[in-house]
């Protein structure tokens, strides 16, 4: 049965009028008052309440008591038992969560139903919208200026443990095997004995633990062989293919095995393993970079201020106004533009962006562009300087060359759907000492010089690294 209180409900008297005008001072000035006023009301129980009937079963703990105790939790870094302590104790916690009632009903909540709650809400992606609730509130309390903010990835690791591919296997052939043992005990006892035996139990794990280095790659194939085998045995079982352990078992074979066409199966060798696959079964979301391992990654847009004394302002706010969790091997340029969107979506989207070269491709420049964003951004790659490059020359506004390094002007300037030729004189570019250097091309008539406007627009991008403005905007 659903139960959330009415806040728009209002009280015949003071429920808090028992604090101290000092006490009451500073928690309304504090966290707790910020929370009150302008975060638990703006909590989304509505769509947490969907997951439950109105008028049936057992009713639940109060939805904006649970999201509230949820934000808290995740906002101090606790641990479940110790934010049920914190909700049944905490002053602090209880005017944030307007919790004037002394009954248990109200303050506890047990470690349980709080684990079970954060399933829900995370199945909901709530976390999004507390994240979003929570930003817009703070912009507009501080008056944030959003205008400039930067970009950047951080690495996470997985608290699950770090398995090679043995391991990946074997704890792989193990899950599927308990969970067909627990749902289909008479398809289980159809596997062969033996293997049951060397694989499921916390015995059978162990063996494999200790595999010399001199044996792993016999045992890492007779265990490939097992793991296929057991796939196809329930390759045409519709009950079995839709158990999560056995799609996992599935990906371990895309993702670590050749099979042939004559049914035979051989282990990829490490360099053909892609970077999203399987790392850990009790953590299938996990992915692997080849610079920072396992885990995933966290996307974070922020806002910051140009001038020091603005940042040491403590009345200047610094706002996280976007962040979303990928797996390790996403790459940072496709995470640009979804950034954008979201802050564009929240009201909090910037009008100037920083960000590392990945998030700097000339497509993402071109598209963020499109949205009204400025992306201050090296471009990628690295030129050789020891030769001469596109952004040498000096280009005039509308995309044609004015000048060369040697200061000569183009003898021909032609255009063709996005493709620039400027030709120079032949018997100007024989006498430069630079020629031998110079990007251009002879041809019959002249010197010529091609590119494209993506390649204009990167020679120009990079001409404007080289300046004051760019190193002191992008320091």
């Amino acid at each position: 049965m659903l139960r959330i209180k009415d806040r728009k409900q209002q009280h015949l008297f003071d429920p808090w009028q028992f604090l101290s005008p000092k006490r009451r001072e500073i928690l309304e000035q504090g966290w707790p008052g910020f929370f009150h006023n302008h975060i638990l009301d703006e909590l989304p129980v509505e769509k947490l309440a969907l997951l439950f009937p109105s008028d049936q079963g057992r009713p639940t703990k109060e939805l904006n008591t649970v999201l509230g105790a949820l934000s808290l939790q995740q906002t101090f870094d606790l641990t479940d038992r110790e934010a049920c302590e914190q909700l049944a104790f905490n002053l602090q916690w209880h005017y944030a969560l307007d919790l004037y009632e002394e009954s248990d009903e109200a303050k506890y909540i047990c470690p349980k139903t709080l684990w079970t709650m954060r399933i829900l809400a995370t199945e909901l992606r709530l976390e999004n919208d507390l994240f979003d609730t929570v930003a817009v509130k703070l912009a507009e309390m501080f008056k944030v200026d959003t205008r400039l903010q930067r970009q950047d990835s951080v690495h996470i690791r997985s608290n699950m443990a770090r398995l090679g591919r043995i391991g990946i296997f074997v704890k792989g052939i193990d899950r599927f095997l308990v969970n067909l043992k627990r749902h289909h005990p008479i398809l289980y006892g159809r596997i062969d004995e033996e293997l049951i035996q060397r694989y499921h139990g916390e015995k059978a794990r162990q063996c494999f633990a200790g595999v010399k280095p001199s044996e792993s790659k016999r045992v890492l194939s007779d265990v490939a062989g097992d793991l296929y085998r057991l796939a196809t045995q329930f390759a045409a079982n519709r009950q079995v293919a839709d158990m999560n352990s056995y799609k996992l078992l599935c990906r371990i074979v895309k993702d670590q095995l050749d099979v042939h066409d004559d049914g035979t199966v051989e282990v990829k060798a490490p360099k053909q393993i892609r970077s999203d696959s399987l790392q850990n079964p009790s953590d299938p979301d996990a992915a692997y970079s080849g610079h920072k391992g396992q885990g995933y990654q966290v996307q974070i847009m922020e806002t910051y201020s140009e001038h020091e004394s603005a940042a040491k302002d403590p009345g200047q706010l610094n706002l996280i106004t976007h962040v979303e969790v990928e797996p390790a091997c996403r790459s940072d340029a496709q995470a640009l533009l979804p950034a954008i969107q979201a802050t564009l979506e929240t009201g909090l989207a910037p009008e100037q962006v920083q960000a590392d070269s990945l998030y700097g491709s000339d497509e993402n420049c071109q598209q963020a562009a499109e949205l009204g964003v400025e992306v201050i951004s090296p471009a990628m790659g690295v030129e050789k300087r020891e030769s001469g490059n596109l952004s040498d020359f000096q280009f005039l506004a509308n995309g044609h060359v004015d000048k060369c390094p040697a200061g000569h002007e183009p003898a021909l300037r032609k255009k063709k759907k996005d493709r620039y030729t400027q030709g120079f004189e032949i018997d100007l570019c024989e006498k430069c000492l630079l020629v031998s250097d110079c990007v251009v091309k002879r041809k019959a008539k002249f010197f010529c010089l091609n590119y494209t406007e993506k390649n204009l627009r990167i020679a120009k991008r990079r001409q404007y690294e080289r300046s004051e403005q760019f190193r002191q905007k992008y320091r």
